[in-house]
């Protein structure tokens, strides 16, 4: 299962040119310089602001469904052509699910959306650098590193 995650995620920063790219993981340094080397409060609200960040997929799988289900009602009360809309967006979505990149992925890119993987990337170099994975030297059973992992 994680094998086939950080695979998706490579065919999103695959799909997405050099400079996106470049301009996200500058994006996550700057934050890692800024929140990681503060109090243990501020690393902790930034941890919070993170977990609450939207990833590249949920705005993706957001918009297009608003857009299909706003041309499912304008096609039934309006005019049929709208029904095209909710095609185009189910095309579009299926091209990101086999290829990893569709029309509005260098919008969405340039708009700063990172990946799951992208932004849990800066949230376990927070917590190393507040030292929560130090606790892991403590565990003794793998339960005791997962717990340790999870918190």
């Amino acid at each position: 299962m994680e094998n086939s995650n950080n695979k998706q995620q490579d065919r999103v920063r695959r799909s997405s040119t050099d400079a996106a790219n470049r301009e996200i993981d500058e994006k996550t340094l700057e934050n890692i310089n800024r929140y990681g080397y503060d109090s243990p409060k501020k690393i902790d609200k930034r941890l919070k602001k993170l977990s609450k960040e939207w990833d590249l997929e949920r705005a993706l799988e957001v918009n297009a469904s608003t857009l299909a289900l706003t041309g499912l009602v304008l096609g039934a009360t309006k005019d049929k052509r709208w029904f095209i809309l909710p095609g185009i967006v189910a095309s579009f979505l299926l091209q990101h699910g086999l290829q990893g990149w569709c029309p509005p992925l260098p919008i969405l890119r340039k708009m700063g959306f990172r990946t799951r993987k992208e932004i849990d990337e800066e949230r376990n170099a927070l917590k190393a650098l507040r030292g929560d994975y130090n606790k892991v030297l403590g565990a003794t059973t793998p339960e005791g590193v997962l717990q340790v992992v999870r918190s």
